[in-house]
């Protein structure tokens, strides 16, 4: 923006010349006083005073207008520079991350830059209106504002329903307040487009901390949860909950079935010993001696479960 600026005082100055010389004396004052407001406007944007400036080429614009054909360049400069200040006063804001005066500011700058007739800086500030809303839910979730994250994505979503990373991200803040089912829309729709890995890895992570809740109060809920978390990214705490909850339910079979996954994902887990032996004990009560013998023997040496497996071992 300091180009932009610099641009626009080289011109400011080339133009003063221009206007004296070409004005006529009984006009004089009027183009005087037109070109000195013009001319503060020049001054405050040299000291980097933005919203001044604006308002000088502001009040410089209308009383140009009025002069009609002897003001019309001034006129058309101060079109031309008014839209590129405000734009960069949003600028301003939204580094100094005071969000809602930026958007504020864009939304202004939008409607001016379309009266004049500059597109170029219109379709720029209609770009950072969805930058600064991912900015301002970025920094809500940040904070654990996740109502407002929500409200905000939503809006983004709104104007442009493909937006992945504001998908991902709603989501994260529908799962933080424990709205799975709104989680799930919003991590699928990020999914669709172009996020898949991320979205499931997040969806992996929402159901299985679900899973991990409900296992002390309903293991058929938690078994369903822990699957569908592998269904969407294979992980060895879901395997685990699923094995725990199966051998709860008695359905051993499908407890050993998931523990020797949780393992095979997880071989150096630090209860690996205490799953080894689950899975023994299951298999003996299935009467399957060979698996139940292969994870005993495995756990011989282990201070804790060591003893009781080599008891086992005795019976079988």
């Amino acid at each position: 923006m300091l180009n932009k600026s610099n641009t626009i005082m080289k011109k400011i100055i080339i133009f003063f010349a221009s206007v004296m010389m070409a004005a006529g004396v009984a006009s004089a004052q009027d183009i005087n006083s037109v070109t000195e407001t013009y001319n503060n406007g020049a001054m405050e944007l040299e000291m980097g005073n933005k919203e001044a400036a604006v308002g000088y080429f502001q009040a410089a614009l209308a009383a140009a207008e009025e002069l009609g054909e002897e003001g019309a360049q001034i006129a058309e400069n101060c079109k031309s520079y008014i839209p590129v200040l405000m734009g960069s006063i949003a600028k301003d804001l939204i580094k100094a991350e005071q969000f809602d005066a930026a958007l504020e500011q864009l939304n202004k700058t939008i409607e001016v830059a379309n009266l004049y007739g500059n597109v170029a800086e219109a379709e720029e500030a209609q770009a950072l209106i969805g930058q600064t809303l991912m900015a301002k839910g970025n920094d809500m979730i940040n904070n654990k504002n996740f109502a407002g994250a929500i409200e905000v994505y939503n809006q983004i979503m709104a104007a442009d329903p493909t937006n992945a990373m504001a998908a991902l991200r709603l989501g994260m803040a529908y799962g933080a307040t424990g709205k799975t089912e709104e989680a799930e829309a919003a991590y699928l729709v990020a999914a669709q487009n172009g996020q898949e890995k991320n979205a499931y890895k997040q969806l992996s992570n929402l159901f299985v901390k679900k899973a991990a809740a409900t296992l002390k109060t309903d293991k058929a809920a938690a078994l369903e949860l822990a699957l569908k978390s592998n269904g969407y990214l294979e992980n060895a705490t879901a395997m685990k909950v699923a094995g725990t909850a199966a051998s709860a339910l008695g359905k051993n079979a499908e407890a050993i079935q998931y523990l020797e996954k949780y393992l095979e994902l997880s071989p150096n887990a630090k209860d690996a010993a205490q799953m080894k032996y689950t899975i023994a004990a299951t298999a003996q009560i299935m009467g399957d001696k060979e698996k139940a013998k292969a994870y005993y023997q495995q756990i011989l040496t282990d201070p804790k479960f060591g003893p009781g497996a080599q008891e086992q071992l005795k019976t079988l």
